[in-house]
C-alpha cells in the first residue's frame, strides 16, 4: 500500500505524542469589533455603491446592440458575478460572527483571542503577534489567525510560560515574554 495511506510517522519517535491543540468545533467565526466593522462597511459599499454602478453600466451596455460581441456588456456582466459572489461570501461570514472585545481581557496576563503577544524562540528571536480573526489575520502586520499553529499554541498560556510549537517538520520551544490587550474604551 501506497505509505500515504498509511498512519506511520517519519518522525524520530520523540515528538510523536505532540499535536496542535484541536480547533473549537461550531463553525464560529471568531473577529474583533474592528474587523466585524471592515467587513460590514465593505458589504455596505458593494451594496450601496459598487453593484448599482455596475448594474447602470451593463444597462447602458446592453442597450448598444449586439450583446455578443459587446466587450463593456461582457465585462459588466463578469464584474457583476464578482461582486455578487463576495457580497454572499460576506452576508456568510457576518452571519457566523462571533464578536468578541479583547479589551474584556485588559490586565490580564493568560492569552486568550484578541492578545497581543511577544515570544522568543530558541534561537532567542523575538516577535510579536495578534491573535485576531480569520478573516482580518494579516501576517505583515503581525495579525495571525485564531486557528493558526501560533496561535492555538499560545491560546490559554501565560506570559513565562514555555510552550513546545509543533510546526511541519519539526517541534521548536517558545517563550511567552509579555501579553497585552487593548485599552477599554470609555465612550
Amino acid at each position: 500500500m501506497n505509505k500515504a495511506f498509511t498512519k506511520e510517522s517519519d518522525a524520530d519517535g520523540d515528538d510523536d505524542d505532540l499535536q496542535l491543540p484541536p480547533i473549537a468545533g461550531g463553525g464560529k467565526n471568531y473577529i474583533t469589533p474592528q474587523g466585524y466593522a471592515r467587513l460590514r462597511n465593505e458589504w455596505l459599499d458593494l451594496m450601496d455603491n459598487e453593484r448599482p454602478k455596475m448594474v447602470e453600466a451593463v444597462f447602458w451596455a446592453a442597450s448598444n446592440g449586439d450583446r455578443s460581441e459587446n466587450g463593456d456588456y461582457l465585462y459588466g456582466k463578469k464584474r457583476l458575478r464578482e461582486i455578487d459572489r463576495r457580497i454572499r461570501f460576506l452576508t456568510k461570514r457576518m452571519e457566523i460572527a462571533e464578536i468578541a472585545n479583547p479589551s474584556v481581557h485588559f490586565g490580564n496576563d493568560q492569552i486568550f483571542f484578541g492578545a497581543t503577544v511577544t515570544y522568543a524562540d530558541e534561537a532567542g528571536a523575538q516577535r510579536t503577534v495578534t491573535i485576531t480573526g480569520i478573516d482580518e489575520a494579516n501576517s505583515a502586520q503581525g495579525d495571525v489567525s485564531w486557528i493558526s499553529p501560533i496561535a492555538r499554541t499560545l491560546l490559554k498560556a501565560r506570559a513565562g510560560d514555555v510552550l513546545k510549537l509543533v510546526m511541519p517538520g519539526r517541534v521548536e520551544e517558545i517563550e511567552v515574554l509579555a501579553v497585552s490587550y487593548p485599552a477599554p474604551r470609555t465612550d
